[in-house]
């Protein structure tokens, strides 16, 4: 029973985190981060299907990989402009951005976090008409890929709803 509320409070709080991360994604990658952690750590102690835990710890493992490169390309000067790098090397960083919105619509995740996932992915499509060039096809690309994974997975629980409710 105490792992049961455990669990639910740790996906609670890797929720809100992933959500609050996401409105800046370089200094929020210290939210999103734990937040993907949590998520993951509250599926495996809340004995969750085999597939939700790997699933979540897929994004987990795409989020750490972008978190490192995004913080070492930072570290390193950045990329683009003046930094002698070119805008490709932010390629390394679309793992945590694809992991973050696998993490919003994984399956298994309940409505109140697919709800603002929507809101979230809405987000980075402004961002892309304000960022412009290569960045704007990241976050446009992230954008649709949040809103359709959230839309897709509410569509999966309102069928599974009514099917329950038919039986």
């Amino acid at each position: 029973m105490k792992t049961n509320i455990l669990a639910k409070i740790l996906t609670i709080a890797g929720g809100i985190g992933l959500l609050v991360g996401g409105l800046d994604p370089l200094e929020g990658s210290v939210l999103i981060l734990p937040g993907s952690g949590l998520l993951a750590l509250g599926a495996w102690l809340g004995k969750e299907e085999r597939r939700i835990i790997s699933y979540r710890v897929w994004a987990l493992i795409l989020i750490t990989i972008g978190f490192a490169a995004m913080w070492g390309l930072s570290a390193a000067g950045g990329f683009g402009g003046d930094s002698g790098r070119s805008m490709w090397w932010g390629a390394l960083i679309a793992p945590m951005l694809i992991g973050w919105s696998m993490a919003l619509w994984s399956p298994g995740s309940s409505r109140w976090l697919s709800l603002p996932g929507i809101a979230a992915g809405a987000w980075y499509l402004m961002l892309a008409f304000i960022a412009g060039g290569a960045i704007a096809v990241a976050c446009a690309a992230t954008g649709v890929l949040t809103i359709g994974g959230c839309f897709y997975r509410l569509s999966r629980r309102a069928k599974t709803t009514t099917m329950t409710e038919a039986a």
